[in-house]
């Protein structure tokens, strides 16, 4: 199937639904946990416990893809957490802290198998040519479904309690299984070799010399490159996630919950315009490694920004352009990795939600702790710190690499010019 069609339009609205009971369920999960645990302590322990599924679950995901289909892992990781938040919202009055464990435990696991088969399936669904757009509307969707989700939470556990909050996260993972099973798109594809973005294909002039080192499991160094970088940029965003809370509580006591609302509407406005845009572009300067480097680079450095005490005004525009580096990064990765053919395609993004999960748990633990010592500003500008220098190590490494390409092109081009203008030669 090529082109964005009708089909995998209807399922990003079904992946929407289910993004948005998600994140309603990131706000009353943490919530539900202290009410239960009662104290700090046990909402961390039942956080890592998430984190630390989600991890595994990354590590094992490209297994699991040899063993069964991609569209049969959505399907089943859809019905499982569905089914133990079922469970979860029934027994809200009283919760053992056994069920507490194991909901977060198979939730963790669930988001990341089902994660991982979605994007790796993108290919196979709309074909190579449409993939950025494909993953763009994915992208956007789950950025709406962020902000409904988060604004959301508030009334509907004042309305209905815990046990409501996790009933829609539930209905949402049933419509999102549900769409799967009657649209049953195609999701594994042929492990077709597909051409280099940057526009040499598989007949291009490579460097003389050593082989180009590949790394962990016979994987590209550059993928694995971008990987690392997700990583730090996971480890970088968890220090703003942790930090915004407190900065809204500081910046207007009043209504921290406006302030929030606020900053994240920006950002999801940042993303859509950054969809919007990547559209109207052409060739591998808006989905290549470049780009990628380049916007964490802005992302990090516009999220900064935005704790450096600005007037709302500022703030929000802040936060739009972390939004648009951010949307366009995700979607220049996303597609970048989905360019690998479709055996490597799972284990690069299992090794990816393995990275961008140790990542935030790291950062989560770390920015914790840095908090209580430190102001907000110090540390989200150390923790994004570290996602600048690895932008910059990235973009060195492809302006290094493009060089290499286009001086050995140009050597081999001196050498054998002759026979390179008699082959373009009609009847040559």
């Amino acid at each position: 199937m090529g082109g964005v069609d009708q089909r995998f339009r209807a399922l990003v609205c079904a992946y929407a639904v289910s993004g948005y009971g998600n994140f309603l369920n990131l706000i009353a999960m943490s919530l539900f946990s202290y009410q239960v645990t009662g104290t700090a302590f046990g909402v961390g322990v039942v956080m890592a416990l998430r984190l630390l599924s989600g991890f595994v679950a990354g590590l094992t995901a490209a297994t699991l893809a040899a063993r069964t289909t991609r569209l049969r892992t959505m399907v089943c990781a859809d019905v499982a957490q569905c089914l133990v938040l079922s469970v979860l919202a029934l027994c809200a009055a009283r919760t053992p802290m056994w069920l507490l464990c194991g909901t977060v435990v198979v939730m963790g696991a669930g988001n990341t198998y089902f994660t991982v088969a979605l994007r790796s399936a993108v290919p196979a669904m709309v074909g190579q040519e449409s993939r950025t757009r494909a993953t763009g509307l994915l992208v956007t969707a789950r950025s709406m479904a962020t902000v409904l989700g988060f604004a959301s939470a508030a009334p509907v556990i004042a309305l209905g309690g815990y046990g409501t909050a996790f009933a829609v996260n539930a209905a949402s993972f049933a419509v999102s299984a549900g769409a799967l099973l009657v649209l049953r798109p195609r999701t594994d594809g042929d492990d077709e070799a597909v051409p280099e973005e940057d526009g040499r294909g598989k007949d291009a002039v490579r460097p003389r010399g050593p082989r180009v080192w590949h790394g962990m499991a016979g994987l590209p160094a550059l993928l694995l490159g971008m990987i690392l970088l997700r990583g730090f940029d996971a480890l970088a965003s968890s220090s703003h996630n942790v930090a915004l809370p407190v900065v809204a509580n500081a910046s207007a006591p009043s209504d921290p919950a406006l302030f929030m609302t606020r900053f994240w509407v920006a950002w999801a406005v940042g993303t859509i315009a950054a969809q919007m845009v990547i559209r109207r572009m052409r060739g591998a300067s808006s989905w290549g490694e470049r780009a990628f480097a380049l916007c964490t680079l802005a992302m990090s450095v516009s999220f900064v920004a935005a704790f450096t005490g600005l007037p709302a005004a500022a703030l929000m525009a802040a936060a739009a352009c972390a939004g648009f580096a951010d949307g366009w990064a995700e979607t220049v990765y996303t597609a970048r990795l989905q360019a690998a053919p479709d055996r490597q395609r799972t284990r690069l993004f299992g090794l990816s939600a393995t990275a961008e999960t140790a990542g935030f748990a790291l950062g989560t633990v770390l920015a914790a702790a840095a908090l209580e010592a430190l102001p907000a500003l110090t540390v989200v500008g150390v923790f994004h710190g570290t996602a600048v220098c690895g932008a910059l190590v990235l973009l060195f490494f492809v302006t290094g690499r493009a060089r290499s390409l286009s001086s050995t092109s140009g050597k081999e081009g001196d050498t054998h010019g002759t026979r390179a203008g008699a082959d373009s030669l009609p009847g040559a």
